[in-house]
């Protein structure tokens, strides 16, 4: 949405497609479906049109405000990691919650390295919160939480978004019956889920407690790995992030992923946290800017 929002604001100082098309040096039919884009994900028109003048709706206007402040955000995110890659800087510190261990991590490494093979990485680990604590006091250099994190003195960079699928063994009777499969599918289901105490169990619990779903649950277990290696074993099904279910993953262990349009309710977003004036090295921008298509590619979203 970031790069549709940058274009939405030079057609706004334009106040045209023509000359805002000139300016990003696009097609004005591809700049015009970048602005039908944004519309159709916020829901609202942004402009009225006057002859061949656009005009901001009300809407409009207030998208425009909230598309500067992202901008200005964005330039400042920039600057504060200008530093990053200073030849001096060898050792850095990175703090992931233990959901985004196995699940983005290791391609957020692998991003790093390639772009900075030299640098030493150190890895702390701990909960949503006790990363953002570690950030605040300056303990890691940057976090890695699968949550939005809206605190002062630190900024927060989306990644991507996320939501649950359903997993179940490729034999599974759900697979035979040929149609949608709904929530009401899952009551009595034999599934294994999540421990208590973490934020995927509390969203499934809610999730149930909405739908008047009581599965059958055999195992409570706080491991991706585990939970999709038993599933064939015990005949079950389980509620897994999107993120963590690759193609290679899901056939080595014979399962499958079932999309499920109230599970999209489960939408969680994967962020990048660090303090406004946190001391970063040189051309860490084009890390973060690989980092984001290598995730994106990778997993799927």
């Amino acid at each position: 949405m970031y790069e549709d929002l940058l274009a939405f604001i030079i057609v706004v100082e334009q106040s045209s497609l023509n000359k805002a098309s000139k300016l990003l040096n696009l097609s004005q039919p591809a700049l015009s479906r970048k602005i039908s884009k944004l519309e159709e994900e916020l829901g609202v028109l942004l402009f009225s049109r006057k002859g061949k003048r656009l005009e901001l709706t009300r809407t409009g206007q207030m998208a425009y405000t909230y598309a500067l402040e992202q901008r200005k955000k964005h330039l400042q995110f920039l600057q504060s990691i200008s530093r990053y890659k200073q030849t001096e800087r060898s050792v850095l510190t990175l703090g992931a919650s233990l959901t985004t261990i196995q699940t983005t991590l290791p391609l957020l490494v692998t991003a790093l390295m390639n772009k900075y093979p030299e640098t030493e990485l150190k890895l702390v680990t701990g909960k949503t919160h006790e990363i953002v604590s570690y950030v605040r006091d300056k303990k890691v250099d940057f976090g890695v939480v699968a949550s939005s994190i809206d605190e002062p003195g630190l900024l927060c960079i989306p990644l991507f978004e996320d939501h649950l699928e359903l997993v179940v063994p490729r034999q599974h009777d759900l697979l035979q019956a040929g149609r949608t499969i709904s929530m009401e599918d899952l009551g009595g289901l034999p599934m294994i889920i999540f421990s208590k105490g973490t934020w995927y169990r509390r969203v499934i619990d809610d999730l149930f407690g909405r739908y008047n779903i009581v599965p059958d649950i055999r195992m409570e277990i706080d491991s991706f790995e585990a939970i999709v290696r038993l599933l064939p074993t015990c005949k079950a099904a389980a509620l897994l992030p999107k993120s963590y279910l690759r193609t290679s993953l899901l056939e080595d262990n014979d399962v499958v992923a079932i999309p499920m349009k109230e599970l999209e309710q489960t939408q969680r977003k994967t962020c990048l946290i660090f303090g406004q004036k946190s001391d970063l090295n040189l051309e860490t921008r084009q890390w973060i800017a690989d980092m984001k298509r290598t995730l994106a590619g990778a997993l799927s979203l």
